[in-house]
């Protein structure tokens, strides 16, 4: 079943592919009408957006593999990989998009056509913004950091065509030419922040970072509960995200004199409790009895007092 679910994440990415190459169209023809190097910075991050869209859905593919016998724990943490790509698309795009407007800026071209081009870079940003806010809210919904990624860097995009917009009417209504590559480079700037957040994210998430801090507390809410009820302790609670998929592994210590069935019943239960209240988590435990002083010892991630023999 959730192997279906990841698979149906494809047909957002062909929804963004669909709509770059619209949006690249529209906005190449604003700036082949108008001149304008701030249309053109624009035209040229929808290409990245083309590009990333591309990149998401071989990923997504990927991921929405079941796990083998190479790959145990899935294919999830692929999802990293896209939005690093993008990352770094987008960061090259700011630096193109600097260089042509530096040049431009020592050497200022008129704008011509403002008002059709204008309408027709309004139109594709009006495109980005729906379809930004569909990957978003299925990013959201099916925790997919490439679906979220996708998104964000399509509203970056409109928010980028608003300030290329409005820059472009201002320049038509004073005539200062050099305003279209100064708006050009504060762009290329945002671009720059939107990729570095973007290459952050993914970094954390190929280094195993822990699931959010209001998930954990929903995982010790739920301990905390079956030890006040059953008397039994929890530690050595680690968690890790990979894209859509959480893992959450703890140590479960009972009586010494519990039988196993009773034991595996308990961890059942609390198992059965964390994946409803944090859909797509994989649980692990290991049930200790909590009478022997060894079951203390392994609560870090290295075990240094091992037994010896």
């Amino acid at each position: 079943m959730r192997a279906h679910a990841r698979a149906s994440l494809v047909r957002y990415a062909w929804l963004s592919i669909s709509a770059s190459v619209i949006v690249i169209g529209l906005k190449a023809g604003a700036y082949l009408i108008t001149g304008s190097v701030g249309l053109l910075s624009d035209a040229l991050e929808s290409v990245t957006n083309l590009v990333a869209a591309v990149v998401a859905l071989v990923v997504l593919t990927i991921a929405a593999r079941p796990p083998d016998e190479d790959h145990a724990y899935g294919h999830d943490k692929a999802e990293y990989f896209s939005s690093g790509v993008e990352g770094g698309l987008i960061l090259l795009a700011a630096v193109t998009i600097m260089y042509t407007a530096v040049r431009r800026l020592f050497d200022p071209q008129p704008i011509e056509g403002v008002g059709l081009g204008l309408v027709i870079a309004i139109v594709a940003s009006l495109i980005n913004l729906g379809v930004a806010r569909i990957l978003m809210q299925a990013g959201k919904q099916h925790n997919s950091i490439t679906l979220e990624a996708d998104g964000h860097h399509l509203m970056t995009d409109v928010w980028t065509s608003v300030g290329v917009v409005v820059g472009v009417g201002a320049v038509a209504l004073t005539g200062w030419h050099r305003l279209d590559p100064m708006i050009a480079i504060i762009v290329a700037a945002n671009i720059i922040w939107s990729g570095f957040n973007l290459l952050q994210r993914s970094a954390l998430g190929l280094l195993d970072t822990a699931v959010p801090l209001t998930e954990r507390s929903q995982v010790m809410a739920i301990l905390d509960a079956y030890a006040a009820r059953d008397g039994v302790q929890f530690h050595a609670l680690r968690t890790r995200q990979a894209a859509s998929r959480r893992f959450v592994s703890v140590h479960v210590l009972v009586p010494g004199w519990w039988t196993v069935m009773h034991g595996h019943r308990l961890i059942e239960e609390i198992e059965r409790d964390v994946c409803e209240a944090l859909p797509g988590t994989t649980f692990f435990t290991h049930l200790e009895p909590i009478d022997d002083p060894l079951s203390f010892a392994d609560q870090q991630l290295d075990r240094e007092n091992f037994i010896q023999k």
